[in-house]
This record gives structure tokens, sequence and C-alpha cells, in this order.
């Protein structure tokens, strides 16, 4: 008796959550998606670097590590003794790497290298990297 009584309610439930008109969709949009959408697209036009000034290079590898904070002493270290250098901080689980520098080739680098191992004396490399070129200190591109 229970069977039947809540096939016969299914049955009539179907009928009333049915559409009745298939003929037109009405949507509601609100505005303000609109509107974050253009924010978006400004904020990836920002943030995406253009691909030309992304280029094959080199950079001075200075630590790899697991520690965080060494990585970020790193980092800090390198800015207060080479402020002309850009460091970057690179996480592939589980190791944190910190990488030195913008160079076109390794003969650029090499200085640097020799100068940074006074302060890292071990695991210090140059390491082939797509570096950052920017077009208006460079004038090549």
């Amino acid at each position: 008796m229970k069977y039947i009584i809540s096939c016969a309610l299914l049955i009539l439930s179907h009928t009333l959550f049915a559409q009745t008109d298939s003929n037109s969709i009405v949507v509601h949009k609100d505005p303000r998606i609109d509107m974050l959408i253009k924010k978006q697209i400004q904020i990836n036009e920002l943030t995406t670097r253009d691909a030309r000034s992304r280029v094959q290079g080199f950079r001075i590898l200075v630590l790899n590590t697991n520690d965080r904070n060494k990585a970020n002493s790193a980092k800090v270290k390198i800015y207060q003794e080479f402020p002309e250098l850009k460091a970057y901080l690179e996480w592939k689980s589980p190791y944190m790497k910190v990488k030195v520098g913008d160079f076109k080739t390794r003969d650029e680098a090499e200085p640097y290298m020799s100068a940074i191992q006074r302060f890292f004396p071990t695991g210090v490399y140059i390491v082939r990297d797509i570096i950052e070129v920017n077009p208006d200190k460079s004038g090549t591109l």
C-alpha cells in the first residue's frame, strides 16, 4: 500500500514541476556581472606578461631548501647585498629555490656568481631559466 501511494505521489509531483511553456526562457542577469568581467579582464592584462619579454637565459641558483625561513632570509640578504638584482623565490614541492638575476648569457652571470659565493659558500650554480627582459632597459625588443 505504501509503495502504491509513494508511486502515485511521485507521478503527481513530476507533473507539478514540469515546464509548461517550452518556447521561452527568461534569464535575469545582474548588471554587476558585466562590471566584474571587465574588471577581471583589466587585472589579467596587467598581470599577464608579454610573451616577448620572457626569453631563455640564465639565473643564479643561490639556495635550494625545504625551510621557508632560510629561503626568505637568503632573498633578503640578496636584496641587501645586490640591490640591482631581482631575486625569485620558486616553490616546487617540497623545496624552495632562491634564484637571482636575469642574465642573457652565462658570461654576464659569472661575475655575480663569484660575488654571491662569498655570502653563500655552497650550492651556488648558474642555471638555465626563462628570464624577464625589460624592453625599455635593453632596447633589443
